[in-house]
């Protein structure tokens, strides 16, 4: 069984299954587990490893249009050396620090490999979730596709401070938190952008119409793409890059976006149909599945 498929299996039974956070009495909730083998390329520092884990954490605070409050995290490696615990939680701390909220703590082990797990806490009494959208709303992205693909790709070729530097990505709370009353249906893109498009669809039971050219690449995906096709497949199927993607009545996008504080674009709308097309074509359900190799 895969994870989509166990969550599938869950949701039924358990608040948040089905979307980026559960929400409780005004409570939002997330954990995420991390480890080396398949989120952590050799050259990744523990300082990183910390901002990522957390970040990824504070993400799902973000997609659901909540005020980020703390985070703790488990750590645990095949021994607990100092001077890379200290920079893990450094790292968990400056990322905390990004979206105003704390770092708190959280436990130590041993493993075979590095394995960290974080749960982040956040308010809201008015969540966004995945399953608001209607047809005709934009399908919006914050930031720029690809950053994570990048960061891959780099570690591989050696140039690890760089590839340190696109892996620390700044969770887009304060953009969920402006966004939080005019999306109508929001999810962060850590499975990627077509993944994520394509739970957004599910969720909401409608289709989507993707326009490729609008899509927003970051400049270094332009670096290490051999082609114009392996810079699309980057920044579309990849994934972890931890932005937002959301839906957003066109009749509100110019303020949600001059608002923001960081680019939101629209790279397609919402149909009543429940195709998924990118210039007419079908888009793949593909995307980052934890576990892979």
């Amino acid at each position: 069984m895969d994870e989509r498929a166990a969550l599938r299996l869950l949701a039924a039974d358990l608040p948040g299954a089905g979307d980026d956070a559960a929400v409780v009495d005004g409570l939002v909730v997330t954990t995420d587990m991390l480890h080396e083998a398949t989120d952590f390329p050799a050259g990744t520092t523990r300082y990183t490893a910390g901002w990522r884990a957390v970040g990824a954490s504070l993400s799902d605070v973000a997609a659901m249009g909540a005020t980020a409050t703390c985070a703790v995290a488990a750590y645990a490696a095949t021994e607990l050396d100092a001077s890379e615990l200290g920079d893990f939680v450094q790292g968990a701390r400056d990322v905390c620090e990004t979206v105003s909220a704390e770092y708190v703590g959280g436990d130590l082990d041993t493993h075979s490999e590095f394995t960290t797990a974080s749960t982040a806490i956040g308010r809201t009494d008015d969540p966004v979730f995945r399953s608001g959208a209607k047809p005709d709303d934009l399908l919006c992205v914050t930031g720029e596709l690809g950053r994570s693909a990048a960061a891959v790709l780099l570690f591989e070729s050696g140039e690890t401070e760089r590839a340190n530097r696109l892996f620390r990505f700044t969770p887009r709370v304060e953009a969920g938190i402006s966004l939080r009353g005019v999306a109508t249906a929001m999810m962060d893109s850590s499975d990627g952008l077509a993944r994520s498009v394509h739970q957004l669809a599910e969720a909401s039971d409608c289709g989507f119409e993707l326009d490729w050219d609008a899509l927003p690449v970051h400049e270094a995906v332009s670096d290490v793409a051999d082609d114009d096709a392996e810079a699309r497949s980057l920044s579309t199927y990849f994934g972890e890059d931890f932005e937002l993607v959301c839906t957003v009545p066109e009749a509100d996008f110019d303020a949600a976006r001059d608002a923001l504080g960081v680019p939101l674009t629209a790279v397609g709308r919402a149909t009543e149909t429940t195709d998924i097309l990118a210039d007419g074509d079908p888009l793949p359900d593909r995307g980052y599945t934890h576990g892979d190799d």
